[in-house]
């Protein structure tokens, strides 16, 4: 039984896991790729603990479930990644992915570097691409321009950046590297990365 799930697991496009700090750029090169190539790409809806907000619909913002059942399905190793924030736990499952592969479409997994680092260990067979801004000074300028962020959120970012930042010179760690320093030169690396599965999406849905 264990062997069809697995081969269930690799059919449709190969997933594409995207990281790097945030005012990296990676909001902005994604909406350039999503406008570009329209029903091609598709996100896995994440799973919650927390309760959902008003207007938040159950399967489409989040999955929201117990705390019990998530951690049993943690456990389980249903799940790709996972972390905690604010006492809720967050995660993507395997199931949530292959949703997205069923319908033939790239998904896109927007997620730090340790979550990078869990994925290492699953059969999900991604592309993994990191975004990194060309350097420190950057990335606070950019945080800072946003004007969007307390001092104190500011650098919790940029210590968050930073361990971010050091944990992408893993060598092996990303097949594609993007510093993202000229918009067009970082969207035209990416396109590229992904081109081929692009191309078999397409190839598929007009066959």
């Amino acid at each position: 039984m264990r062997d069809h799930t697995k081969e269930k697991a690799m059919a449709g496009p190969r997933p594409v896991v995207m990281s790097g700090p945030s005012g990296a750029g990676k909001s902005t090169l994604l909406k350039k790729l999503l406008k570009e190539f329209d029903g091609v790409f598709g996100f896995s809806v994440s799973h919650t603990t927390r309760s959902p907000r008003p207007g938040e619909e159950d399967g489409k913002d989040y999955h929201y479930v117990t705390r019990e059942v998530m951690q049993a399905d943690v456990a389980k190793g249903e799940f790709l990644e996972n972390a905690e924030f604010s006492g809720n736990m967050y995660g993507t499952s395997k199931a949530a992915v292959q949703a997205v592969q069923a319908k033939n479409l790239i998904c896109i997994l927007d997620i730090d570097m340790q979550g990078v680092k869990n994925i290492k260990r699953t059969d999900l067979n991604p592309i993994y691409v990191s975004i990194q801004p060309p350097s420190m000074e950057t990335l606070e300028k950019r945080l800072r321009d946003r004007k969007t962020e307390s001092e104190e959120s500011l650098q919790k970012r940029l210590h968050a950046a930073k361990v971010d930042m050091e944990i992408s010179k893993e060598p092996g760690l990303s097949d594609v590297l993007i510093i993202n320093d000229d918009l067009d030169l970082a969207y035209g690396k990416l396109k590229d990365a992904l081109l081929e599965e692009i191309q078999k999406v397409r190839d598929t849905n007009n066959s």
